[in-house]
């Protein structure tokens, strides 16, 4: 029963007038005390009833990038921002969509099997019936082809396992890899694939993973089904995400030529994901030696490498085209400081229903609007501009948040204060990532949202699992990698942003199947919708204090400390490697003299790997030390808010990261081959992961350079 909205404001308003104010970073106390009045008052106008009805109505049918149901569900949700009172418009990009044209999969020897590469309905799941506008299993930017060859089991297919196979004398050259999900984003391990020579790449979902190996199965569980395979996409996002066709600028005209040899980022060959019902035939039939013990998934039988004897052909077609992306923006603007934005975004379209993934997401951000706007009705106006966003295409390539933010780079450099991003929530424990200079900010508004469950601060909560797990209780903010939409803002941008939700304790083994439905959710992950309503409440409180804040709540120490943490490890990374390299090499030698020695020996010792020189890392740590200072130096001051706008943009460099120009952050960025996990201090740590010693040092300076810069500006910018 909800208590009634004059009792919940005369409850809030006497605890607020009995209690001293909670400290909140950019207002002084009278300040602070004002604002919990209003963050009361917010909580007081949502409503768990409109979370309900808007998944259920936007999770009816297939709304995927492209679809009739995309543009439907962008339609609606403009509507509702525009009943509330925002200046809404829809903005529509078109970037390259391929969709299968035809998709085939067969095991042509030992025996003959064709794969199924279908979810069939499910009893009492009321869409996984419907056929009309859904899109079938694969995975997208895949290329064509038409290939055969001998199979090879290769784990998760990331580079330690084509090092390991090459140990066991196997080489996957013209062959078909098997890989498993998991240990890495999905578009690695065809990437990888192709640089070792494979001509085709399956996927597949191990029940180990997210099946029976994790619990009961859908209907009966939350988890996945024998014939639920994971969809995804495949593009080589490391390198930039987006329209393949057009990086660095919006895909905006929807009648250029839509031609799939000018992507870079498309796969090499054709790959296609499949679930472990279709996997476990061709497992079945693989021969060669038995597989590591890391190796064996969940499937009863035993998992061998190959190649061989098992055959397949895999035979993919695309139908390679322009799709519309529709972006709602709704925008409420400022009283004060009207050309300060505060941009808060969550996708809408999915992989056919997606009501996790993002539509939970989704209509905690559609709440967040409404409760803002039946503040604004009281006579409120918000001192900053607050600009909605509902992103379309996010699934395919983050399609639609980075065309219009490309298109729309040169306001946002001047206007944005910060992005805050969900992408789908859950019950559990609060999750936050994203900028360092945010981390207090973060702390702050988990402390004061409610944990459904336990009834304690969310903060709390949180602060005591880290100290059940060993870790240190103090709450820390760990930097963005990929995988959502913020990551045009902070890694191409410089725009400091935050992703945030609930999660760990929801029985979601569904991810970008059929059966991430409405009825799924409110059975396994989130019921009575309390942790989206909390995620909500979290996001609200974001949007609140960066438009009301006197000045922004950015913390400059926390960047600095993150900045020792990243460079020490990059220090102990190459000790490290200098240590093992020199142990391995040993370990190399005594292996090649026993092998000589004893020819039923076969294991194949991999070639001494040259020493690790001595890096000189004396640039980079005077410039942390000069950093921890002027950060310690205005601590003590003031910060203009003008400053810390721009301030994330000095640690950017207009031609990016090595290989790939896109990436311009300096201090993070997805790595190169975990796609969605992020590395730190992303120029050198990878140029020292790859030996590649030249561009180690070359790194080295640069990001010294980038971090001096930052800090002159810092410097300047003290009161």
């Amino acid at each position: 029963m909800h208590r009634p909205l004059a009792a919940l404001l005369s409850i809030s308003l006497l605890l607020t007038a009995q209690d001293p104010p909670k400290p909140i970073a950019g207002f002084t106390p009278a300040a602070a005390r004002r604002q919990l009045e209003l963050e009361s008052k917010f909580d007081a106008a949502l409503n768990r009833q409109n979370l309900q009805q808007w998944m259920k109505r936007i999770t009816s049918k297939p709304h995927h990038v492209g679809s009739p149901g995309s543009r439907e569900v962008a339609e609606f949700i403009a509507a509702q921002f525009k009943s509330w009172g925002y200046d809404t418009q829809i903005e529509t990009v078109y970037p390259l969509f391929p969709t299968p044209k035809s998709r085939l999969l067969e095991m042509v020897a030992p025996t003959r099997y064709t794969a199924k590469i279908e979810e069939p309905p499910i009893e009492g799941d009321s869409t996984s019936s419907i056929k009309q506008d859904n899109l079938p299993v694969y995975n997208a930017y895949s290329t064509d082809g038409d290939v055969t060859g001998e199979l090879v089991y290769v784990n998760r297919g990331l580079p330690d396992d084509y090092d390991r196979l090459r140990q066991m004398g196997i080489d996957v050259k013209g062959k078909i890899v098997l890989a498993r999900y998991g240990g890495s984003w999905r578009g690695i391990k065809p990437k990888v694939a192709a640089e070792n020579g494979a001509i085709g790449c399956l996927i597949f979902s191990d029940p180990q993973d997210d099946g029976y190996g994790a619990g009961d199965v859908y209907p009966k569980g939350g988890y996945r089904p024998q014939f639920s395979a994971q969809r995804g996409s495949v593009m080589d996002m490391p390198v930039y995400p987006g329209d393949p066709l057009t990086p660095f600028k919006g895909a905006t005209d929807p009648n250029r030529a839509p031609d799939p040899k000018q992507a870079p980022t498309v796969t090499k060959i054709p790959v296609m994901p499949i679930s472990y019902g279709d996997a476990e035939p061709l497992l079945r039939a693989l021969g060669g030696p038995v597989a590591p013990q890391a190796w064996r998934g969940g499937l009863p039988l035993t998992y061998h490498t190959g190649p061989g004897p098992a055959k397949v052909h895999l035979k993919l077609e695309f139908d390679w085209k322009l799709a519309p992306a529709h972006n709602v923006v709704a925008r409420m603007r400022g009283s004060e400081k009207p050309d300060e934005w505060i941009l808060r975004g969550n996708h809408h379209d999915g992989w056919n229903f997606g009501a996790s993934d993002p539509v939970s997401g989704m209509v905690a951000l559609m709440e967040e609007a409404h409760g803002i706007a039946e503040l604004a009705k009281t006579g409120w106006r918000p001192k900053r501009t607050i600009v909605f966003l509902a992103w379309d295409g996010e699934e395919p390539a983050l399609l639609g948040s980075t065309e219009w933010a490309e298109n729309h780079a040169a306001e946002l450099k001047r206007h944005a204060v910060a992005y805050l991003n969900t992408d789908g929530t859950s019950r559990g424990f609060v999750s936050i990532s994203g900028a360092s200079t945010m981390e207090l900010f973060a702390a702050q508004t988990a402390r004061d949202v409610i944990d459904p469950q336990t009834r304690v601060s969310a903060m709390e909560r949180a602060e005591a699992r880290r100290k059940a797990d060993g870790r240190p209780p103090e709450y820390r903010i760990g930097p963005l990698g990929s995988g959502s939409d913020y990551t045009v803002f902070q890694h191409h941008l410089g725009i400091p942003s935050l992703n945030f939700s609930f999660g760990g304790e929801d029985h979601y083994g569904v991810y970008h199947s059929n059966y991430d439905s409405y009825d799924h959710f409110v059975r396994f992950v989130d019921p009575d919708f309390q942790y989206t309503l909390a995620t909500a409440q979290l996001g609200g409180r974001m949007i609140l204090r960066l438009a009301e804040a006197s000045s922004l709540p950015f913390r400059l120490d926390p960047l600095a400390r993150s900045v020792r943490a990243w460079t020490t490890e990059v220090v102990k990374l190459t000790d490290d490697l200098r240590e093992s390299t020199k142990k391995q090499n040993e370990l190399i030698r005594g292996g090649a003299l026993k092998l000589a020695a004893d020819p039923r020996l076969t294991f194949i010792p991999p070639e001494p790997k040259p020493e690790v020189p001595h890096l000189n890392f004396a640039p980079l740590l005077n410039a942390v030390s000069k950093l921890e200072a002027v950060t310690a130096k205005a601590s003590k001051g003031t910060v203009s808010d003008d400053a810390l706008i721009r301030a994330e943009q000095y640690l950017t460099q207009d031609d990016g990261l090595p290989r790939r120009p896109w990436f311009r952050h300096v201090l993070h960025a997805p790595g190169f081959y975990t796609g969605y996990g992020v590395k730190t201090l992303p120029g050198i740590r990878e140029a020292i992961e790859q030996r590649n010693w030249p561009e180690a040092d070359a790194q080295m300076l640069r990001l010294a350079d980038t971090l001096n810069r930052y800090s002159a500006f810092i410097e300047a910018a003290i009161r």
